[in-house]
């Protein structure tokens, strides 16, 4: 497995079906520990890790989606081709959803690998023509005061300079992708769609993450938490369970 760009928070690699994990913006791939370690063990859960965080710091982030999408996918793809047949699903939260949907739309339309089995979209609604406007003038002051807004941040780290100088060229890359990514539209997937939500998330509503549902042309289910945005860290048992039928599911059929 290509190390630069995929973790492992597993002592052992399960055998069964794998589950590509993408961090939410300014996130890195350990924010998958938890759940990696409470699915079952017969799952292979990978982290996706991008560049300019953590053990990647000093490569430089990416500042646009597409080529973020296509080196994930490139990656991936290697990574798919070894073992071939094997059932895969994709889980992104929040920009991680963003960019787990394109990667799974790239992976259909180049046709080296079969596409996955399933979509989980977490903390996001569908793209649409302009959602991403909001972004475009956003500077530091802008991409803090969001974090506070989101929760999910040991709010004192945003109050320590050394910290936010580790972490702030990662969230500003990550925030201007979201301003210039323009949804034009395309086919839907015909992945099954299991999108997950936190009843209370200051930024998506439980309507506004059920407009999933037009990109696939399979099954789709909406799984409704109580918390707000990142309800992940307090629900993980409830997500747990969420994410092992919906992988169970997808690869029986």
């Amino acid at each position: 497995m290509n190390s630069t760009w995929f973790r492992r928070f597993t002592t052992t690699t399960g055998n069964g079906p794998r589950l590509f994990c993408f961090p939410h913006a300014g996130g890195s791939a350990t924010a998958y520990v938890q759940l990696a370690r409470t699915l079952p063990a017969d799952f292979d859960v990978v982290s996706v890790q991008y560049p300019g965080r953590q053990d990647r710091y000093h490569e430089e982030p990416y500042t646009a989606v597409a080529p973020l999408v296509e080196a994930v996918a490139e990656e991936l793809a290697r990574e798919l081709a070894s073992e071939p047949g094997r059932p895969y699903a994709l889980f992104g939260h929040s920009m991680g959803a963003l960019v787990a949907f394109e990667t799974a739309r790239l992976l259909v339309a180049r046709g080296e690998v079969p596409g996955p089995q399933r979509l989980f979209l977490s903390g996001r609604g569908a793209p649409r023509p302009g959602t991403s406007a909001q972004y475009e003038f956003y500077d530091d002051a802008d991409v803090l005061a969001e974090l506070r807004k989101l929760g999910g941040t040991d709010q004192s780290m945003l109050e320590n300079p050394e910290v936010l100088e580790l972490v702030l060229p990662a969230l500003r890359a990550d925030y201007r992708a979201l301003a210039a990514y323009d949804w034009r539209g395309g086919e839907p997937l015909a992945a099954p769609i299991t999108t997950l939500i936190g009843d209370s998330d200051p930024m998506v509503t439980v309507e506004e993450a059920g407009t999933w549902r037009e990109q696939t042309t399979g099954d789709f289910d909406l799984k409704v938490f109580p918390g707000g945005h990142f309800y992940l860290v307090d629900q993980n048992d409830q997500v747990t369970a969420a994410v092992t039928e919906g992988l169970l599911a997808s690869a029986a059929s």
